[in-house]
């Protein structure tokens, strides 16, 4: 992943997109869906052997930034479509910049998403929007993201869970509801498969 920020187009870029520039695998950005990208438009395009996904990331409405994420394209089959379930998403998350991050995403892979950063803060609006995934970081501030999903799940049991953690499964070991777990960092096709197989929750 490579993000780009700000007029300057200031650019962070993860371990994984580093060592592939560095060994000159990466195509360079293509201009069109660059430029669209920055107009708010999200884009999806072949780039050599990858595939690249351009997801704007808005600050009060502006874009400001881009998020460029590369996935190897299968060798001799078409991309697969993304899910075309819409899916209503509660993103619990306490690193702000995280959470924005995932919600953009989420939007850009055309689901609803809305970002909190405490269970506190979630609970109430579980039952209230009909959320069909909560999407939940496993350690939290004050309630665990675990003792989160696990009222959420008494309350409303067709509820999917997704857990991201950067501490592995430890803390999920004995978990005794069905879940997802994203290890943390995790690459946006990992977070693409893990809503692939939800409908809307019953």
């Amino acid at each position: 992943m490579l993000l780009l920020w700000g007029r300057e187009h200031a650019s962070v870029n993860n371990a994984a997109h580093a060592a592939l520039a560095a060994g000159g695998a990466l195509p360079d950005l293509p201009p069109a869906p660059l430029a669209a990208a920055w107009r708010g438009q999200p884009q999806r395009v072949a780039a050599g052997a990858f595939e690249l996904y351009l997801t704007p990331l808005r600050e009060d409405e502006t874009v400001s930034g881009v998020l460029c994420s590369f996935a190897a394209a299968p060798a001799d089959t078409p991309a697969p479509a993304p899910a075309t379930a819409r899916l209503r998403v509660l993103v619990v998350e306490d690193n702000i910049d995280s959470q924005y991050l995932v919600c953009e995403m989420l939007k850009a892979f055309g689901h609803d998403a809305d970002g909190v950063g405490s269970a506190e803060q979630a609970l109430p609006m579980l039952p209230a929007s009909a959320y069909d995934v909560l999407f939940t970081d496993v350690s939290l501030p004050g309630m665990s993201g675990v003792e989160l999903a696990r009222q959420a799940i008494a309350a409303q049991p067709s509820l999917h869970v997704v857990f991201a953690s950067g501490y592995g499964g430890a803390l999920l070991r004995h978990v005794e509801f069905p879940f997802v777990s994203l290890q943390k960092p995790y690459e946006i096709e990992q977070l693409q498969a893990a809503l692939a197989a939800f409908g809307p929750a019953g």
